[in-house]
């Protein structure tokens, strides 16, 4: 490529993001912060010796994060159970209730369930606090050399874990209300955000994904919502919850179709929701997941606009330890390029490491070999 856009050098790195090279947000967790988060749960030691924990194994994952070439920086949502339920949870109006939601997932080896507590709006939804706030300027003191990125669940998770019957009649009578509350409410996490400084923000967004497939449009309709345009009404409050955001904050958005310890939930090419999607949402990147035959070919790429919208194009697995051949990323990358120019194209795995503590099945060897894979071809690649 002779000539950049603005966001690239001559040589085709990126400068801002998403990066030519890039992963999803969470890692695995190493033994020591998993027998801290054990030794809390169970009265062993108080909240800041937890934290103090937490601050460690992030200082070193943030190194090996700059160590590997990655130009971003994420602080491995280590503070988290799971990757968009304790966000969830700290929104005004939403409380814990008995019970659990339950979302099953599946491998090789059969079925598995997610069951976190169920949720419940029972009030006016706001955010009173800065939600990660925290834990986002811990990592900026920590980065040297990379942009921190701040990864949250999308305000369609909200909906999507547990549709009308999680809402309180009582205090939003209908939809509209409660839609409008709630953009109201990201828009204010996303403009505090932006005041602590942050450039790199990505709304996680399963239900972009999972929508894909057929049964789970089912599950739509069984709980009344509209299988058929969900994901555009979805499509429409992300862009109204980032109408506000601040100049110099970059958004991407991730969607897979479930990661919970090696297995999925979800399954069926990106045709259903990929011409809104790609056009639509007004986000400059969108990291999907293209890893095995359950996400289908690179056709719908077709409907990226021209223009400096990205496709992060996840090719490596997070869910097995084998390590892919470079040639044939490579291949699939050219193959992607049939459908989308390759300066829109950008190349990271399919989801993160770890979205909930328990983690993926693969070690820590593994995930750091993969990143340093993507460096690799990244730079092979677009120079």
């Amino acid at each position: 490529m002779e000539q950049g856009t603005a966001s690239e050098t001559r040589t085709g790195r990126r400068m801002k993001p998403p990066f030519r090279a890039d992963h999803v947000g969470s890692l695995l967790r190493p033994p020591q912060l998993l027998q801290a988060r054990e030794d809390f749960a169970g009265g062993g030691i108080d909240a800041d010796a937890l934290r103090a924990v937490e601050d460690r194994a992030i200082g070193e994952i943030v190194r090996k994060q700059e160590e590997v070439g990655l130009q971003s920086a994420t602080d491995g949502e280590f503070r988290r159970a799971s990757w968009h339920m304790d966000f969830i949870y700290q929104l005004d109006g939403i409380t814990k209730e008995p019970g659990e939601l339950k979302v099953k997932f599946h491998n090789e080896q059969g079925d598995i369930e997610f069951t976190p507590a169920a949720l419940h709006v029972d009030g006016k939804l706001g955010v009173s606090k800065t939600i990660f706030g925290d834990a986002f300027r811990f990592l900026q003191d920590t980065v040297t050399t990379n942009v921190p990125k701040l990864t949250i669940p999308s305000p369609s998770m909200v909906h999507y874990r547990g549709g009308k019957a999680a809402i309180d009649p009582r205090v939003y009578p209908d939809l509209d209300s409660f839609w409008a509350d709630l953009v109201a409410a990201y828009r204010e996490e996303v403009r505090r955000l932006g005041e602590l400084g942050c450039t790199y923000l990505q709304f996680d967004d399963t239900s972009l994904a999972y929508m894909n497939d057929p049964h789970q449009r089912e599950y739509i309709a069984s709980i009344g919502g509209d299988p058929e345009r969900q994901h555009v009404d979805y499509i429409r409050h992300i862009n109204e919850a980032l109408a506000d955001r601040p100049e110099g904050m970059s958004v991407t958005t991730h969607a897979c179709r479930g990661n919970f310890r090696s297995a999925w939930a979800a399954e069926g090419s990106w045709d259903f929701v990929a011409e809104a999607l790609l056009n639509e949402l007004q986000v400059d990147g969108f990291f999907m997941e293209w890893d095995d035959e359950r996400s289908g070919g690179f056709e719908p790429l077709r409907f990226l606009p021209k223009g400096d919208k990205q496709v992060v194009i996840g090719l490596v697995t997070t869910k097995r330890g084998e390590l892919e051949a470079k040639d044939a990323l490579k291949r699939r990358i050219e193959e992607a390029a049939k459908y989308a120019p390759i300066e829109q194209l950008c190349l990271s795995p399919q989801c993160g490491f770890s979205s909930t503590v328990e983690g993926n099945e693969l070690t820590h060897e593994d995930q750091w070999a993969k990143l340093r894979l993507i460096v690799e071809v990244a730079e092979e690649v677009w120079g």
